[in-house]
């Protein structure tokens, strides 16, 4: 894989996504585990609904008895994971992937598939839940565990990107399956990963996931970003942090800073 920041942005601008490897060291990765498990604990503690298994036609297609303990923003539970989004290699390859020196983190999403029935998720397009007017938005998947294909790690079509904004492409519509029909989840490449490795993918790129069938459980934790020059379109009320990792924010204003 290469690793220039020219020749990251050139394979992502062509396929799509980027496996960026060894991102994290051990002792890091160790780190991120230990506080990985501890917001997975207090979740489980806290009496609210932590299972995120999507609904619907496509992904009972997959599978029917499964599950997935997921939150929304990590950095809110931990000041390690807050670091993690702040670490010089993990930035120096989100700034290659967006071709920018300004990276926000729109926001991040922790995702634990339990051991033998860890749910899966259909092939879709991310761009309809946070659309942003540049279209810049991209997913950095930083790997806690192993995610080996037995596992349930992440599938990608390369080069979907190109295809845009698929109308009904979300993942859980009734009617996608029009849109997504030449994109069958067995066909798609396999993209296993080891602890301390990211998987970056755009927004438009077709992805999904099968279930974990393995003994051992997936561990990973996902950071949503885009350019500093870019937004997201009026009338989106997904989370939206706003975190400047790298660079600057060119449409923070006053308003948006005294909000409650």
């Amino acid at each position: 894989m290469s690793t220039s920041p020219t020749e990251i942005t050139e394979f992502f601008q062509e396929n799509g996504y980027y496996l960026a490897k060894g991102v994290y060291s051990p002792t890091e990765v160790a780190e991120l585990e230990t506080d990985f498990d501890r917001i997975v604990q207090q979740l489980r503690g806290s009496g609210e609904e932590v299972d995120a298994r999507w609904k619907g036609a496509a992904i009972n297609k997959i599978d029917t008895n499964t599950t997935v303990v997921h939150t929304h923003n990590v950095q809110i539970y931990s000041a390690v994971w807050l670091r993690a989004f702040l670490q010089p290699r993990f930035l120096e390859f989100s700034r290659a992937v967006l071709n920018s020196p300004d990276v926000i983190l729109h926001h991040s999403k922790l995702f634990q598939k339990p051991a033998e029935k860890g749910a899966p998720f259909p092939m879709h397009q991310d761009w309809s839940y946070f659309p942003s007017i540049k279209d810049t938005m991209m997913a950095g998947i930083i790997h806690v565990s192993n995610a080996t294909d037995e596992m349930g790690c992440l599938r990608v079509y390369p080069g979907s990107h190109r295809l845009g904004r698929l109308v009904e492409s979300s993942g859980m519509s009734a009617t996608e399956s029009d849109s997504l029909k030449d994109y069958p989840i067995d066909k798609a490449l396999v993209v296993e990963a080891e602890p301390g490795d990211v998987l970056f993918f755009h927004y438009f790129t077709l992805h999904g996931s099968m279930p974990n069938r393995s003994q051992k459980i997936r561990k990973t934790v996902l950071a949503q970003m885009h350019s500093g020059d870019d937004c997201i379109e009026d009338g989106n009320h997904h989370l939206n942090e706003r975190l400047v990792l790298s660079g600057w924010n060119y449409h923070a204003k006053r308003s948006l800073g005294n909000k409650s």
